[in-house]
């Protein structure tokens, strides 16, 4: 095994019982101060944070959650960058989030729902004296997404085009009164993961001077929409100077075949152009270079294919020409910021099992800044000082000031310091593996607390979703890998063929076949461990999510080594996954009435080989993987007469969010598994 590290992991999934109790309860764990789900609970949760544009302020909203109430509560936090503040910058009890500082870092705009407001609100709180935050908006349909350029503040809306603000009030007073539930599409999109996309609606930029007046339409003169299935700061940018916008549009206005592009207008026009025509694939993340010259954006190449690698493109404004610049880079950039001299960007990139800060520079050339455990997101002032979140599977997210040299973290903030100062932790480390077509597959291995490697310990083996989402080096807590070893199991996540962060070849592997190379790699995985000393080969389980519900449903038909298994949110039956607000391969490969690929890929097909107990877990308002996938798959193993459990959630979507859910799905994973692989080492 390679060097044992410290650290802790989980993805997303979630879980509770068909006829569910008023109160969640815990199991006891012999009164060791574990990673328990109780503790999860009582962590803080730090969110992406904003520096000042000196460098000298750190910003970042803090959550904290009651169980007694099911509440969540969010505060802004202010942190000095030499280590000497930190403290709850609001104290509302509301959900105060999406920080942006003034060009000259005096002031601190944010989005809150206060008083009387009747939906979420721009802010503002002065930085440098005392005041309280006053609201600069009213919209009536709410503001999302901000962002603070010269003498504006910038946000999205969610309205009706054609109306006035007053007749949009009329109608949300009304659509509230109204006592008719219905819903009503003409076309596509109907949904969006767990809320339902309304058709007459669509997503606008607006702006409003940082003094307060009248709010100017910037999208919604050209006819050009944001994506309709969810908009934010991510959408656009604004040039320095405030003389031009960059915004992302299907150009196709259509959901069935969409093609994202970035336009460019001038405020007060109607005259949008497209300046990427020419590529069929997604074109999304626009972002002005701080001398206003250049725009970067990621562009991508294969049509349909949401995990595709992104490339940093730019954009040069005056010469109407476009340079992608890590064409030669096998990594996808999600994300960018760029550095104060226009010369470079810093971004937080998936890397081979770790979500590592990189300098990219204006001719390409990259560095890695940092090296073991998560950096996501990164912020960066006008004198070169980099923020960023930094977390580990054995530590929850923390604020850090990164040197850009070296990348040595200083960690600003002691949030959680309280809690995981009393928590025994296990170890964990990567290791790798021959999987399908001979080639290394990366994987993390948790070990529980006390871990004894004389005696023999049952695995819980963790699918992952995506398929291409690979698991990093970071903190989660909807399944946390550290919580399921604490109860006496190896955890381990693999990196299985399909997963991102390892190239473009491996992450497109496995399509549109979804089955052949994971499947190989989580058998060869469980043989990995059935050859260790500590591993007891008779007790082994397994389970996911998402895709990994739907790879946990394909070894419902297949040969494996698992005496039980997890299935939560499946995707089990790929024809009436069309109800789903999206369509597996439906627009790279085919719909099924076109491609003999369903058939040899949908887990239903193989019910006749099915045999091994499961637990399945789903959520109602989950439009990403429609519940009647776990209905489906549920009433098929009951028929079969094979041991398996229903959880149903009235209240929940793809992941189960609320603190008394989320303890019940974790105590009834325990209690499913300990049925089946009796925890702790012999």
């Amino acid at each position: 095994m390679k060097k044992i590290l410290v650290q802790s992991l989980i993805l997303l999934l979630g879980i509770a019982f068909f006829v569910q109790p008023t109160q969640a309860v815990s199991i006891d764990n012999d009164d060791n101060n574990y990673l328990t789900v109780d503790v999860l609970w009582q962590l803080k949760r730090i969110g992406s944070p904003i520096i000042s544009p000196n460098g000298e302020w750190v910003v970042a909203p803090v959550t904290r959650y009651t169980v007694s109430d099911d509440k969540s509560h969010t505060d802004l936090w202010l942190f000095k960058t030499d280590g000497s503040v930190e403290r709850p910058l609001t104290r509302h009890g509301s959900a105060d989030g999406q920080p942006v500082f003034s060009p000259n870092g005096d002031k601190l705009a944010f989005v809150s729902r206060r008083d009387d407001d009747s939906a979420a609100q721009v802010y503002i709180l002065p930085i440098n004296e005392p005041g309280e935050a006053m609201r600069l908006t009213n919209v009536p349909t709410g503001a999302t997404g901000i962002d603070w350029v010269g003498d504006h503040i910038y946000f999205v809306s969610t309205v009706w085009p054609g109306k006035t603000w007053d007749e949009m009030k009329e109608q949300m007073d009304a659509d509230r009164a109204s006592h008719v539930s219905a819903h009503q599409w003409n076309a596509l999109p109907f949904a969006s993961w767990d809320r339902w996309v309304p058709e007459e609606r669509q997503n606008h930029l607006f702006r409003i001077p940082a003094t307060g007046g009248n709010v100017e339409p910037l999208t919604e003169p050209t006819g050009w929409e944001l994506p309709r299935s969810g908009a934010g700061a991510g959408n656009y940018s604004v040039s320095p100077d405030e003389s031009l916008i960059a915004f992302t549009a299907d150009s196709n206005r259509d959901d069935l075949d969409p093609a994202m592009d970035i336009f460019i207008v001038s405020p007060g026009s109607s005259d949008a152009r497209n300046i990427t025509p020419d590529n069929i694939a997604p074109d999304m993340n626009p972002n002005f270079s701080p001398d206003g010259r250049t725009l970067a954006y990621t562009s991508q190449r294969i049509r349909g294919f949401y995990a595709d690698r992104a490339r940093l493109t730019l954009y040069d404004i005056a010469n109407d020409s476009h340079r992608v610049i890590t064409d030669d880079w096998d990594r996808s950039i999600s994300n960018m910021v760029w550095a104060p001299q226009s010369d470079g960007f810093f971004s937080s990139v998936d890397d081979a099992g770790t979500t590592r800060i990189y300098h990219i520079s204006i001719d390409g050339d990259v560095r890695a800044v940092t090296g073991d455990t998560d950096f996501p997101g990164v912020t960066i002032s006008n004198n070169g000082r980099v923020v960023s979140l930094n977390h580990s599977f054995l530590f929850p997210p923390r604020v850090v000031m990164v040197d850009p040299n070296n990348g040595a973290a200083t960690r600003l903030d002691t949030i959680n310091d309280d809690i995981m100062d009393d928590i025994e932790l296990g170890t964990y480390e990567s290791v790798t593996y021959e999987g399908a077509n001979g080639q290394e597959i990366q994987m993390w291995v948790h070990y529980p607390p006390g871990f004894d490697s004389s005696k023999e310990y049952p695995l819980f083996l963790l699918i992952h979703g995506g398929p291409h989402s690979g698991i990093t080096d970071g903190f989660h807590f909807r399944w946390n890998a550290q919580t399921f070893a604490s109860w006496g199991y190896v955890t381990a996540w693999h990196n299985f063929h399909g997963s991102s962060g390892f190239g473009q070849d491996f992450t497109d592997s496995i399509n549109p076949d979804w089955i052949t190379k994971p499947y190989e790699d989580t058998v060869k995985a469980a043989e990995w461990f059935a050859n260790q000393p500590w591993i007891d080969a008779d007790r082994m389980v397994a389970g996911g999510g998402s895709y990994g519900g739907y790879l946990s449903s394909i070894l419902l038909g297949k040969e494996h080594p698992f005496n039980a298994l997890l299935i939560h949110a499946p995707v089990y039956n790929l024809y009436s996954q069309l109800a789903a607000d999206f369509a597996v391969h439906t627009l790279r490969f085919g719909d099924y009435w076109e491609h003999e690929i369903y058939e040899q890929i949908s887990p239903h097909y193989f019910a006749e080989n099915f045999h091994t107990p499961a637990l399945i877990i789903h959520g109602q308002l989950d439009y990403r993987v429609p519940v009647g996938q776990a209905f489906e798959l549920f009433r098929t193993l009951q028929s079969k007469e094979i041991d398996s459990r229903l959880i149903y959630y009235p209240d929940e979507n793809h992941w189960i969010l609320k603190p008394n859910n989320s303890i019940y799905w974790y105590n009834e994973v325990q209690r499913w598994f300990e049925n089946y692989a009796e925890p702790g080492g012999r």
